[in-house]
């Protein structure tokens, strides 16, 4: 099987103007003034971000959302339903999810339990937030990409679903946050070891639940192990990518060809194995799988990128997250990387800023404010909404490689633009 695209592949960002068109219909031109950031750079060198982005909406609905994203046109005579489309994986996933869960020996089973939004601190079923579901629906996706039937791509959605929620309860304990989905995470509830403990045990149920395909003839032993190869692989570039994140914290600067290497594994990898892993297990050759991972590697770029803009100017009533969350933590997310390259006033003020041990993680609201305006005047804001765009451009493109079903493709399409265009 040939290798899909690396943990942190850096696309080329050249020209000037990068076009977001919607198979459904929409469309929405943004063009920069200033030469972008080339990120295949990896020499450190320092590349300007642009300082301002101009929208030309076309006629038609408009869309824009907290992040600034916009996305106009004339709507599809039947559009796409991404609740729809989300709920469905959801309905199709949850069940053996929870099986799967149900393994764990007490009482790792009722703290997965409680971080999936099943039950509260007490046991007591709950109708919780348990996550997007993007992931599980790409799955399937990928599954029906192949002409095959959405429930061959089960198994791929819950081992999937299962590490990126061992990826979160760790992430929740390494960042000190003590809310998720608005309520208390896991590791504040139930302590430090057994959010680890669960969090490993979710990473090793992916594994087991692949290979249970092979053993109950749900796919063939090879494509079962393609489809482990697939997710181990991806869960190793996750750890990469979340190893450098730590590690940035304790850096006065990042660049950006390294935020988006860290990022590439850290949120992309998963993203791409979702996006391919149910083509896998329905048998699909290694030129159908390559190119749904460059789809979901780009696609988990843009996502990211809309998670840093979140991470800063995102309402906390709205995402359930922190505010100022990654700016107490001095996170070198994209807008700060970004922010810290273009080298003018407002970057030199935030640089000294960000290299002032005094304070670290005990600042108040208002100068969290000023920090995050500052990241703005010198165009990190700007030039990672941008990003988002080019990066979910370059994942559409990945699609015309695989030949699917429309229908299967307008699908793909929708839940690209539900990743740029979100509060959550």
């Amino acid at each position: 099987m040939t290798a899909g695209p690396a943990a942190g592949e850096p696309a080329r960002a050249v020209g000037r103007s990068v076009g977001l068109t919607s198979r459904i219909g929409r469309t929405d031109t943004v063009r920069s003034g200033i030469t972008r950031i080339d990120t295949s750079r990896t020499d450190g060198a320092v590349i300007r971000p642009p300082r301002a982005v101009r929208h030309h909406e076309g006629e038609g609905t408009h869309v824009e959302s907290r992040t600034g994203f916009a996305v106009g046109g004339t709507a599809h005579a039947e559009p796409v339903s991404v609740p729809e489309l989300l709920a469905r994986s959801r309905t199709l996933c949850n069940p053996p999810l929870r099986a799967a869960v149900a393994r764990l020996a007490a009482p790792m089973d009722t703290v997965a339990a409680y971080h999936f939004g099943w039950i509260d601190r007490d046991g007591t079923p709950v109708e919780g937030d348990s996550g997007k579901a993007v992931r599980p629906a790409l799955a399937l996706l990928s599954a029906q990409a192949t002409g095959a039937a959405a429930e061959v791509g089960v198994p791929g959605g819950v081992a999937v679903e299962l590490v990126h929620n061992f990826s979160l309860l760790h992430d929740d304990l390494m960042d000190g946050d003590e809310t998720r989905r608005h309520r208390a995470t896991a590791w504040t509830v139930f302590g430090p070891a057994q959010a680890i403990l669960v969090g490993d045990a979710l990473a090793t149920l992916g594994t087991e639940v692949l290979l249970d395909t092979a053993v109950a003839g749900g796919t063939s032993p090879t494509d079962a192990a393609r489809a482990v190869r697939l997710l181990t692989t991806a869960t190793r570039r996750l750890i990469d990518g979340q190893a450098m994140d730590v590690a940035f914290e304790q850096r006065d600067s990042v660049t950006v060809a390294e935020c988006l290497e860290m990022e590439g594994g850290k949120t992309a990898s998963l993203l791409a194995a979702a996006s391919a892993i149910g083509a896998v297990l329905a048998g699909a050759d290694d030129r159908v799988s390559d190119a749904l991972q460059r789809y979901g590697h780009h696609l988990g770029l843009a996502f990211q990128a809309v998670d840093d803009l979140l991470g800063i100017w995102g309402a906390t009533e709205v995402t359930g997250k922190p505010h100022w969350g990654d700016l107490r933590q001095r996170k070198k997310s994209l807008p700060v990387a970004a922010a810290l390259a273009e080298g003018g006033a407002a970057s030199r003020r935030l640089a000294e800023q960000l290299a002032d041990p005094k304070g670290r993680g005990e600042e108040s609201e208002p100068e969290l404010a000023s920090r995050a305006a500052l990241i703005e005047e010198a165009g990190g804001r700007a030039w990672t909404q941008e990003e988002a765009r080019r990066q979910h451009t370059t994942a559409l493109a990945a699609l015309d490689e695989v030949p699917m079903p429309d229908g299967v493709r307008e699908h793909f399409v929708a839940l690209a633009e539900f990743v740029v265009v979100r509060e959550r």
